[in-house]
């Protein structure tokens, strides 16, 4: 989906991404559609990459492996995902790896340009309350604090790089409410645990139109909320998804007295430059995802 009306215009730039999971990799996908000239750098190989992306094996929390990393890149998009929720692997990606990579390029005197994905987070609101890009930031846990020691790394190495805070990402691979649904795992109602989303599309969509846009010369903020246009109780949430999948809603379970996330996001900055959602909504979102199951 194109959102810039001038995108024949735009020059193509020396594109890096590091970390090309399941979002990098969809990002990759859309740049070389657009004509950039993509490499990626990730730790383990990857079957059948597009013929034209270059790709790269190294992992940065060891210097060596960035050696032979080409310095000369117009923008670097960092979008590294632990395998776990291990604050062994969080402090190994946001204090030492990026660490090594700004180095990398510090020491070859190059300042690319670098969006870091990061995570909704590094909010500590915890009452259901609404946040957004000017919403101080008071991560509750250790996760929370390292993802905003990143931050605070990317925009010290480059004030005008950017920040995109994710919500919960999902889309094909990451059914896992569609599981908890189907087993009829309790959810809490009393009082509302709110809860924010945003399609695995959209991460991309977002990404490539935040490139566009500064390549376009827009004068760009340095944080970016993305998360869709529908913050929803987990409790509404579930119900839907057991009614869509023929089940009953779920049944009610106690009051979390330890949850941390308990948040509703404003998107309205990333839609004030004039990004439009794939899927605005967890409805819109999960049906594709519903009729696959049906279908297999």
């Amino acid at each position: 989906m194109d959102y810039l009306e001038d995108e024949k215009t735009l020059k193509m730039a020396t594109i890096l991404i590091v970390g090309c999971g399941d979002i990098g990799m969809r990002l990759a996908l859309r740049l070389i559609e657009k004509g950039h000239d993509v490499t990626g750098l990730r730790r383990r190989s990857v079957e059948k990459p597009h013929p034209a992306m270059k790709m790269v094996i190294a992992d940065i929390t060891r210097t060596e492996d960035l050696e032979a990393l080409d310095d000369h890149f117009d923008q670097v998009f960092f979008a590294v995902a632990p395998d776990s929720r291990d604050e062994r692997q969080y402090r190994a990606i946001y204090e030492t790896g990026l660490k090594h990579l700004l180095s990398h390029f510090s020491k070859k005197n190059q300042t690319p340009h670098l969006v870091f994905v990061s995570s909704t987070r590094v909010y500590g609101e915890s009452q259901g309350g609404w946040v957004d890009e000017e919403t101080p930031l008071q991560p509750k846990d250790i996760i929370g604090k390292l993802l905003r020691l990143g931050e605070e790394q990317v925009l010290v190495h480059r004030p005008d790089n950017i920040i995109v805070r994710f919500s919960g990402i999902y889309g094909p691979g990451r059914q896992r409410l569609l599981r908890l649904a189907k087993e009829g795992a309790p959810v809490q109602r009393h009082p509302p645990y709110y809860t924010n989303r945003i399609h695995q599309d959209d991460c991309a969509g977002v990404l490539v139109f935040l490139l566009e846009a500064r390549l376009s010369g827009k004068t760009l903020k340095s944080c970016y909320l993305a998360s869709d246009d529908a913050p929803a109780s987990m409790f509404d949430v579930m119900s839907w998804l057991a009614g869509a999948l023929g089940y009953d809603p779920p049944p009610e379970q106690a009051l979390d007295a330890e949850a941390v996330q308990n948040k509703r996001c404003r998107n309205d900055l990333i839609k004030s430059l004039g990004y439009v959602f794939q899927y605005p909504s967890y409805r819109e979102g999960y049906l594709p995802l519903i009729d696959d199951l049906d279908s297999a």
